[in-house]
């Protein structure tokens, strides 16, 4: 029944919240009634079993906590009427205009008011059901940092009386770059972790194409998601991490590939040369044997002047190692920073092995292990620090 539950919150805290959100107009008491009503879940539903529609179920629950909330706090004269209309559960699940509740959302808490940043974090809390340590290795800045940045981001909502609504048509693509930010950062968190969060990207990205089928950035977004997610059965084999150039190709979804390249090809006919139509076109040639690193590097050199991203930089390192040597790629690695970045210091513990630096890449094998949180990530490190400790005596 845990399993049960957690794949429940995983596949429903966003949809719920969204539609607490829609009907109480108040961020916290919707985000407090929703914690609540999963919490009656996990108490009821290991000894009564689990409602044949989970998702109806916990809006009604958390609906009627809301209303308890409300009648307690004295505020319910106008939030009572929109907490009670007519039809049932399922039927208010359905009322939208957006091709899924939780893109609504997402559009409505990127608010201008806010900053990209706080609007980004905001919606990764609500519709991925992310936790604040999660939401903060994705920033890369301290717990502490983004647990303020979100409690700001609220407050700001607050005071500024900052409407939980859809803003009007000609207003949404101003909110667009946050937008597609959220369904990365959630595809991110699910492509090394939980499917379901995963599968939730591409689900909200496949609603954005839909939504906006001429922009073309959801397009190239929707295309490198899918192009990713094509190698999800060859990243790891009997639970251990397999790089890119190790993984059995055979493995790779070719309905995936195929499916993004599509994408990818409209989003360059609708004249995208955008970060993710850039993002998309890497990845695409990943998915081809041998590799182009030549053409990978130059794309990433765009992407970096596009973005200022260090990331990408990094990611520029790795391809201009494979066509220019790794004491080239270790010189662009070496100028980033990025000391908290546990692939930073992995990246580098490579170029070092492949230089014959065994103690220097060591010490940076160890620095990555110390930084990752992942099992999976770890095994391989200890993997790569147990073959150099073959090499030569541990100092």
């Amino acid at each position: 029944m845990v399993t049960v539950l957690e794949d429940v919150f995983r596949a429903e805290w966003g949809r719920v919240l969204a539609t607490l959100i829609g009907l109480v107009g108040d961020f916290d008491l919707a985000e407090e009634a929703t914690q609540e009503a999963f919490a009656i879940a996990a108490e009821r539903w290991p000894r009564d079993g689990a409602p044949s529609h989970p998702r109806a179920w916990l809006i009604t629950t958390a609906r009627n906590r809301a209303i308890d909330r409300i009648r307690r706090d004295q505020r319910f004269a106008a939030a009572l009427g929109r907490l009670t209309p007519s039809g049932s559960a399922e039927e208010w699940v359905s009322r939208t205009s957006f091709p899924d509740e939780r893109l609504e959302l997402i559009f409505s808490c990127c608010h201008p008011a806010l900053a990209v940043e706080a609007q980004v974090a905001l919606t990764l809390r609500t519709v991925g059901g992310l936790s604040t340590a999660q939401i903060a290795r994705a920033f890369l800045v301290p717990e502490p940092t983004m647990a303020q940045r979100l409690v700001r981001a609220k407050r700001r909502i607050k005071v500024a009386r900052i409407p939980f609504r859809v803003p009007p048509a000609d207003r949404l693509r101003e909110r667009l770059e946050a937008v597609l930010a959220v369904a990365y950062l959630i595809f991110n968190q699910g492509y090394l972790g939980p499917k379901v969060l995963a599968d939730e990207a591409i689900r909200l990205g496949r609603a954005m194409v839909e939504f906006l089928p001429d922009e073309a950035e959801p397009r190239g977004l929707l295309a490198m998601m899918l192009l990713h997610e094509s190698r999800r059965d060859a990243w790891q084999h009997d639970g251990e991490l397999v790089l890119l150039a190790d993984q059995d190709r055979s493995l790779w979804d070719t309905t995936l590939i195929a499916a993004g390249r599509a994408e990818l090809h409209t989003a360059i006919g609708l004249g995208g040369r955008g970060p993710y139509v850039i993002q998309a076109a890497i990845a695409s040639l990943h998915a081809e044997t041998p590799n182009d690193w030549t053409q990978i590097a130059a794309l990433y050199g765009e992407l970096g002047r596009r973005t200022g991203s260090a990331v990408v930089e990094l990611n520029r390192a790795v391809a201009v190692a494979e066509t220019e040597g790794p004491e080239a790629g270790l010189c662009l690695v070496d100028g980033l920073g990025l000391d908290e970045f546990r692939y930073l210091h992995s990246t580098r513990a490579d170029l070092l092995r492949r230089l014959d630096r065994v103690d220097e890449a060591r010490s940076a094998y160890r620095r990555a292990w110390e930084l990752s949180d992942d099992e999976v990530e770890r095994r391989f490190l200890e993997r790569r620090l147990d073959e150099l400790n073959r090499i030569g005596t541990v100092p």
